[in-house]
């Protein structure tokens, strides 16, 4: 049944599998501190861990359904149709679906239960003649098993054929593939030297497109062909209009380096990444829209339904908000938000970079709730003041002599102005900063521990912003609006 739904979706809309769009049902379901657990758990993984755990379900109903044929066939099959009523449910609530795309999830019911009707016959004719010894496979037996094999097989090639067709059919990764980004009309200043710590374990400034974090609540990447993108700006604004891919493109477009951060990034995470972005300002798509007085919220939604909430002050004032098209030089990678996304500096992903977006919605927070502020995180998301510890990992063993530790800091729109260091709860001291890029990036720092001392030891890190406010040592979890506290790591000098 799972197998051909999702060899069917292959012809239809990418959200019309049951597989994809029952995951993002369960993810729209799932309470915070759950999504948090396995956000903290599993890192970037976690889609991984919940389709291992959607196909252990799927295992174990298929043997339930099969249990039950056993007994009565009529009552297997209403589990089947049981089932795919779940999934057609959950495959219409999803955004840009229509009733045509649970033809699939019908499709693979039809197939489920002419299976099971095939296997039941077959398993009917292995009971034993009497007086034949039942412990000794027969042909009827063999041919049962046979058939098991074959279907398990069929089911596995469905799976992989499903792939390999919408692959096959995918005009977007054609489209990326031959997209030549414009030139940007102002280009991001040149990276000053020093800005990276060469260490062992340092990341790189420039956090390379293959190692930056996703965290988002899409379970099947959109795929959108940039020549049938568009975006709505409306809502309470003087001119409501809508912009294609070329438009977009024609726009002055700039390039800078702006730092990212996710709402559940703990202290010491690597939720968190730097990246050179190519895009359209905002503040100048809205000053084509005209805000009305008394708007203060911007609803950005994406392709799969994701919104976020961000303040309308901050997508006005001088800070970069761009309406990204480009990463690192190249097109926006799809897992990423190709063709096109929103990146802000300041604020958390969740309220503020929308990836695959599609419409802007003017308004008010008092009219409007974004996704995650509907499960209890909060409207607004500053990011907060942070610094870490990248080198030497946590329970590391180093030589004795001396020790260099080294890390990034971070606090958008204001800078970093100090770093320091502690060792055990000896005082605190002052580390070397990298050079800064801008206020919008992260910063890195070295520290130089002089003739360490064998044994166990720790080590924590503070920041200060350019206005000299010390980071928070106050603890808190991400939820709800973000982890703070100073990192305080243990390693061992041998």
């Amino acid at each position: 049944m799972f197998a051909v739904a999702q060899f069917a979706s292959a012809f239809f809309n990418s959200a019309s599998s049951p597989f994809f769009s029952l995951g993002s049902a369960i993810i729209d379901l799932t309470p915070p501190w759950l999504k948090d657990f396995a956000i903290a758990t599993f890192g970037t993984n976690d889609k991984l861990a919940l389709f291992i755990s959607i196909g252990v379900v799927a295992t174990v109903l298929s043997a339930v359904v099969g249990l039950l044929a056993k007994r009565s066939f009529a009552l297997a099959c209403t589990a089947i149709v049981a089932l795919a009523v779940v999934m057609s449910s959950a495959v219409v609530t999803r955004a840009s679906t229509s009733l045509l795309d649970i033809v699939p999830t019908v499709l693979g019911a039809i197939a489920g239960i002419g299976v099971l009707q095939w296997l039941s016959r077959l398993a009917s004719a292995t009971a034993a003649p009497p007086g034949e010894d039942a412990s000794i496979p027969g042909p009827s037996r063999r041919t049962f098993l046979l058939g098991s094999v074959l279907a398990l097989a069929a089911s596995a090639i469905a799976t992989g054929a499903s792939s390999s067709i919408s692959a096959a059919r995918n005009m977007a990764e054609a489209a990326r593939k031959a997209l030549r980004l414009p030139a940007p009309r102002t280009k991001a200043k040149p990276l000053p030297a020093g800005v990276q710590v060469e260490e062992a374990d340092m990341p790189r400034f420039v956090t390379p497109n293959r190692n930056f974090y996703r965290i988002d609540t899409a379970l099947s990447v959109p795929q959108i062909d940039p020549g049938q993108w568009s975006l709505r700006v409306h809502g309470m604004v003087e001119k409501e209009f809508t912009m294609n891919f070329d438009e977009l493109l024609d726009q002055e477009l700039v390039e800078t380096y702006l730092t990212l951060t996710c709402v559940s990034n703990p202290v010491g995470g690597d939720l968190v990444g730097n990246a050179q972005w190519l895009g359209y300002p905002l503040r100048h798509l809205l000053e084509r829209a005209i805000p009305q007085t008394g708007a203060d919220m911007v609803l950005s939604t994406s392709h799969d339904g994701f919104s976020a909430s961000t303040p309308l002050e901050v997508l006005r004032d001088d800070r970069m908000a761009l309406l990204a098209i480009g990463m690192n030089g190249e097109p926006l990678p799809f897992e990423h938000g190709f063709p096109v996304r929103m990146v802000v500096p300041g604020l958390y992903g969740y309220v503020s970079a929308t990836k695959w977006v599609v419409d802007l919605e003017v308004t008010r927070f008092q009219d409007k709730a974004a996704y995650w502020t509907t499960r209890g995180w909060s409207e607004r998301g500053p990011i907060k003041m942070s610094s870490r510890i990248d080198t030497p990992r946590p329970f590391a063993k180093v030589p004795a002599g001396d020790v260099v530790l080294g890390g990034t800091a971070w606090a958008q729109t204001r800078g970093i102005s100090r770093v320091q260091v502690q060792i055990d709860d000896g005082p605190w001291e002052d580390a070397d900063l990298a050079a800064e890029a801008s206020l919008d990036t992260w910063r890195q720092w070295r520290f130089v521990w002089k003739d360490a001392t064998p044994g166990a030891h720790s080590a924590t890190v503070r920041a200060y912003d350019a206005q000299g406010q010390l980071q928070t040592s106050e603890k808190a979890n991400p939820v709800p609006n973000g982890a703070s506290g100073w990192q305080r790591l243990q390693f061992t000098v041998q």
